[in-house]
């Protein structure tokens, strides 16, 4: 083996899929939280990677401990802020530990049926979408929150097309469309153009608007769509400064039931689970 010179590029080490439940019984109405969590420091880790030197590292050990009892002495907010808390004490507990970043998927919960509308006070089920953070720091006192949304299955059945788009001779097989099936299964983040906010509101206002948006208007494409959700979460929500769309095109494709003598109205479909169209795009605040 030839002994070359190399150096320690960027890195970071933590604790990651830790799985963290919380109650909230301060009323006899209960809160849960339900999170996955990844930490990760970074800072001056040289010695631990070139020489095997763990003085002054924080076990990934104790990490995950912190997490919890952290959980229990706080968490009393949302999602976003509970990151800001974490990597602010990593950063002053680990003397090594100049930064680093906590993400989070956050799995929502909805209360069964109770007597009266407002739910039950103890029972719940779990639901679709989660609810996704990461938050970084470089010093443990200024953070960067980026929230969002994944697993949302939406689908409308009518109101989208596809036509218009280039033909190409030899390679075009799919006929243009006017009337048929849009689905998507959406993935969205976004920063802030603030410090901080009620995350927790703004997550449900976006969450809401990007529903109400999905079926508002006739779908000539799904990147169209897209720029339609993107323009209105950023109306919606001022206290964010742009927002990034995951979107991939769930084809329900009419399916051909005449060979068997049948009608099918756009009633019949076949979901094809691959491949499939993908569109990505950041929706930006204009100048």
């Amino acid at each position: 083996m030839t002994k070359v010179n190399v150096r320690l590029g960027e890195n970071n080490y933590g604790k990651a899929d830790v799985q963290l439940f919380k109650v909230y019984r301060d009323t006899p109405r209960h809160r849960v939280r339900d999170v996955r969590v990844r930490v990760a420091m970074t800072g001056n880790f040289e010695a631990a990677h070139a020489d095997g030197d763990n003085t002054d590292l924080l076990a990934t050990d104790t990490v995950r401990n912190t997490i919890y009892a952290l959980a229990k002495e706080g968490f009393a907010g949302s999602v976003e802020d509970f990151g800001k808390e974490l990597l602010a004490h990593f950063v002053q507990a680990g003397p090594r530990v100049t930064g680093g970043f906590a993400e989070f998927t956050e799995h929502l919960w909805e209360r069964l049926p109770g007597e009266g509308e407002a739910g039950h006070d103890h029972g719940f089920a779990r639901q679709l979408p989660k609810h996704t953070v990461r938050v970084e720091t470089d010093d443990g006192q200024t953070f960067r929150v980026t929230s969002g949304i994944d697993e949302l299955y939406v689908l409308k059945t009518t109101q989208s097309g596809w036509a218009g788009y280039l033909l190409d001779e030899r390679f075009t097989t799919l006929p243009e469309s006017f009337d048929r099936i849009m689905a998507t299964v959406v993935t969205a983040k976004w920063e802030y153009a603030v410090d901080t906010c009620d995350y927790d509101a703004v997550w449900q206002r976006a969450m809401a608007q990007i529903q109400q948006t999905f079926t508002d208007h006739y779908s000539p494409s799904l990147q169209h769509t897209l720029y339609r959700l993107g323009e209105a979460v950023l109306g919606t929500c001022p206290e964010l400064s742009r927002v990034w769309f995951h979107l991939p095109n769930k084809h329900h494709l009419r399916y051909n039931l005449e060979r068997f003598g049948l009608d099918n109205d756009n009633e019949i479909f076949h979901v094809d689970p691959e491949p499939y169209g993908l569109m990505e795009a950041w929706i930006e605040r204009a100048e």
